[in-house]
């Protein structure tokens, strides 16, 4: 296990046809050398769903380490290089929570990066529920209730993470300020069992008539859910 106090999920609206050539640069260029300056590459991810979407995760150990790590890198010779290649792929970057675990010991599940060229099979299934004002128990809801809901549907939960309350110190890189959030993330085989997951979750009577109820009373919208498969040098899944 990788642990974190701090996370960013980072979603990059890109360019048409664009996600190769992002994915290429990032796992040549982009991850050894942010690792170097103290920088957690957790995974980065195709949104099955938006073709023109990347989606990765980072780490740190705490907010000053993110300050001085993204000074390091962003101020460094790396990313002067390749920022105008990584740029042009996308249209946008400012798409970023900042989390931290729900569980004071939660990590990231870490394989060993894979070949160029690999395929993943297995699923990475992202919810976001973002918290009504006020709605606190939001985080104990999750876990006591929609966490066995989705482990007895094939799902099971593999981290909990929620928005961080320090404030972003690194205003050169934008977060959502507006969020608050509580984030899920689940492991599935491959596409069948997602498929199978979604089904029995959509079938279960427990689901609709109570847990579903009780998460419309403390989010403010629908969940967003992200569906996603590894890049082939993602370190996470």
């Amino acid at each position: 296990m990788i642990p974190c106090s701090v996370v960013e999920l980072r979603q990059y609206t890109l360019h048409p046809g664009q996600r190769d050539t992002l994915v290429s640069l990032f796992e040549r260029e982009l991850i050894e050398s942010q690792e170097a300056v103290g920088i957690r590459v957790l995974g980065q991810f195709e949104d099955l769903d938006r073709p023109d979407r990347f989606v990765w995760f980072r780490g740190f150990a705490g907010m000053a380490g993110r300050h001085a790590a993204l000074t390091a890198f962003y101020g460094g010779p790396v990313w002067a290089e390749h920022r105008d290649g990584a740029n042009a792929t996308m249209v946008d970057s400012d798409d970023v929570l900042l989390l931290r675990p729900l569980r004071p010991a939660g990590g990231f599940p870490r394989r060993d990066r894979a070949a160029p060229g690999t395929r993943e099979d297995r699923r990475l299934l992202v919810r976001v529920f973002h918290r009504v004002p006020g709605a606190k128990d939001l985080r104990d809801f999750c876990l006591e209730h929609v966490g066995p809901a989705l482990e007895g549907t094939g799902a099971p939960v593999i981290a909990w993470l929620e928005t961080h309350d320090e404030r972003n110190d690194y205003p050169r890189l934008p977060v959502r300020e507006d969020a608050d959030v509580v984030v899920c993330l689940s492991v599935l085989p491959d596409e069948e069992a997602l498929r199978h997951h979604l089904a029995l979750l959509a079938a279960d009577l427990a689901w609709a008539e109570e847990v579903v109820p009780g998460l419309r009373r403390r989010i403010a919208r629908d969940p967003e859910q992200l569906v996603l498969r590894a890049t082939p040098r993602s370190a996470l899944f």
